[in-house]
């Protein structure tokens, strides 16, 4: 009896666990939609941004089709199963956001958290023949190592082999350009993928801006390239006073703070 007693508690607290793991990740994600509207990184109802269900390794948690990216709140979010059926909530999931999401959560467990969007920059440079991220500062530097480049545009993405696709292509990367399309970026955590979102839209418009002036675009050393990419990313730059968490967190956390400041803290609901 008492090795069952023992096993029941174990079996409560971890399923509490659970609970509080996957009430964060919906508020880090509707925190995450909240944000992309204010720095215009979202596309009215369309693109998507999706984690993992915690604990669990057969679905993910997604907005439900039609629902506007500044009226995503945690209890809002739907769970969907990796053959498509919507699991919990109210709401039918968007066909692309499952082709492409669904794969790329199943194949790649280091992808708890990916977010797809057309955000104007990043997207600007998908059009290109020449797509890549140019070594010509820091942020982009710092960029470059975790991009993966897809320079086919089959269409829309309404087949799950088009995400299985994609997720090969993306590998190990954190981020795949998508020729003619827009950028996926993810992370084992909402406030990462995010964090890489934002400095990759930053990178990207700085490099537009640069090339726009149609003069010689002034590339940095070398071997300056090979020494930030082989370190510790960010915080080789910039540092972190913080060693007990990630840069990525302390960012993310700012910009909740953000949201608290502009009247919308709803999106924890």
């Amino acid at each position: 009896m008492l090795i069952q007693k023992s096993k029941d508690i174990s079996d409560t607290a971890e399923t509490a666990s659970h609970h509080t793991a996957e009430w964060q990740a919906r508020v880090d994600l509707a925190a995450a939609h909240r944000l992309a509207v204010i720095q215009g990184f979202s596309e009215g109802i369309f693109n998507h941004f999706t984690v993992a269900m915690p604990g669990k390794s057969d679905g993910f948690l997604s907005i439900p089709f039609g629902l506007h990216w500044s009226e995503v709140t945690a209890s809002s979010l739907i769970e969907v199963s990796y053959d498509g059926t919507v699991l919990s909530g109210q709401g039918d999931i968007e066909m692309t956001a499952f082709c492409i999401h669904a794969p790329v959560h199943r194949l790649n467990p280091k992808a708890r958290a990916a977010l797809h969007t057309h955000m104007p920059y990043a997207s600007a440079l998908t059009r290109l023949k020449d797509s890549r991220i140019k070594a010509i500062g820091q942020t982009e530097i710092l960029c470059m190592k975790d991009i993966a480049y897809d320079e086919h545009y089959p269409g829309g993405a309404n087949d799950i082999k088009e995400g299985e696709r994609l997720a090969g292509i993306l590998g190990d990367k954190s981020v795949l350009f998508m020729g003619n399309h827009g950028v996926l970026v993810v992370g084992e955590t909402v406030a990462e993928a995010y964090d890489r979102l934002y400095y990759l839209e930053r990178a990207c418009q700085v490099q537009l801006y640069a090339m726009w002036t149609h003069q010689e675009l002034r590339q940095v050393d070398p071997l300056v390239v090979k020494d930030m990419t082989e370190s510790s990313a960010r915080s080789y730059i910039f540092g972190n006073p913080k060693p007990d968490r990630k840069a990525c967190e302390v960012h993310f956390d700012a910009l909740k703070r953000m949201l608290e400041r502009r009247e919308t803290p709803d999106y924890r609901n």
